[in-house]
């Protein structure tokens, strides 16, 4: 008798972790969507409940209607894509890294990215004075230079990887020394800059959502998107993967391949993300780690459910920049540092007692 409960105990409990990952995963979603729908009636302007929602069908006065369509909409959408991009990025660099800190800066990506922004607006300010074209006259030109030096860094990383099979530790080791080159040459440029220069540069850094627009915003839906679905497809191979390189390989996983196009996809999504808004940290950390201690980690429910909570983040965060600002624009890579160091050491140390377990 004792026999035949245990094995129907064994029977229900995938039954009941699955019953559980469902309603995780369509709580974050409902999160994330409720986030959303109210970043539209929160904002520096005092917007009514009913012109913001007009405005944002082009039904309400002009200065509603712009509001609305040139700015919330972009942003919002916005936060919503990089958040889930940024998260979706982490979870798989620390998938297939082995390793709890990987996230879209571990590859050296956030510095590369700044350090092209540095170059090109430079370029484009000149001596300062003298400066013939304004940076936000062309930000699509910046976004670009910044993500062909994103580009860069992860063909160099990956590439010098290759000789070493793409050993995870070898991976971080090659990220963080570009990413430290890098920085040196971000460091040098400010450092003979002019105070304009210094200032557009500076400014550009920080992760900010008001910049984008709906062109850029298609961008990342189709390249995030498109990510999304296909690593959702190989989840069972991530499943694999995170039981050990032997056992992935016992279940015909060419686990090498895996980890370099892995790495590659994630690491574009993460330049791209940069690219566009800025460094925007611990989303990428945080978000899959708070989804790993709930669910576990099967890779079935753990890439869209970390997707929906790293777009969470972001909208929470972005939301807590207006109603701080009171009509002026903080950068949001601010508050998300502010807020995520202290949650990321809260989960790290409160697992009834224990250090969290990363695995």
């Amino acid at each position: 008798m004792n026999e035949i409960q245990g094995r129907e105990i064994n029977q229900k409990e995938p039954l009941t972790s699955t019953r559980k990952s469902w309603i995780v995963f369509f709580v974050v979603l409902g999160i994330a969507f409720f986030l959303f729908a109210l970043s539209f009636f929160l904002g520096s302007t005092n917007l009514s409940p009913d012109r913001s929602f007009l405005g944002l069908f082009g039904q309400a006065d002009n200065a509603a209607n712009r509001i609305m369509q040139r700015i919330r909409l972009p942003r919002n959408i916005g936060a919503f894509i990089i958040g889930g991009g940024l998260a979706l990025s982490g979870l798989i660099m620390q998938t297939s890294l082995k390793n709890p800190m990987a996230s879209p800066a571990t590859l050296g990506i956030s510095n590369a990215a700044v350090f092209g922004a540095n170059v090109i607006i430079l370029a484009i300010y000149g001596t300062g004075s003298n400066s013939f074209v304004s940076v936000n006259d062309s930000p699509f030109t910046v976004s670009a230079v910044a993500f062909a030096f994103a580009l860069l860094c992860v063909l160099i990383v990956l590439g010098l990887s290759s000789f070493h099979q793409f050993n995870p530790t070898t991976v971080v080791l090659i990220g963080i020394a570009l990413g430290a080159g890098f920085q040196a040459g971000t460091t040098l440029l400010q450092y003979f800059s002019d105070d304009v220069a210094l200032s557009a540069v500076v400014g550009w850094s920080f992760g900010n959502l008001e910049r984008l627009t709906m062109e850029e915003n298609y961008i990342l839906l189709l390249v995030v998107g498109v990510s999304l679905l296909g690593f959702e497809v190989f989840s069972y191979r991530y499943n694999a993967l995170s039981g050990g390189e032997g056992f992935a390989r016992s279940l015909g996983v060419h686990t090498s391949l895996l980890r370099f196009v892995s790495l590659l996809v994630a690491s574009l999504i993460a330049a791209l993300c940069v690219s566009f808004c800025g460094i925007i940290g611990f989303v990428g950390i945080i978000a899959p780690h708070i989804m790993k201690r709930i669910i576990g980690n099967d890779h079935r429910f753990l890439i869209p459910t970390s997707f929906f909570a790293g777009a969470s983040m972001l909208l929470f965060c972005d939301i807590a920049t207006r109603l701080i600002g009171q009509g002026t624009s903080l950068p949001v890579g601010a508050i998300t540092a502010l807020i995520g160091t202290p949650f990321f050491l809260f989960i790290l140390f409160t697992k009834k007692g224990k250090a969290y377990d990363f695995r």
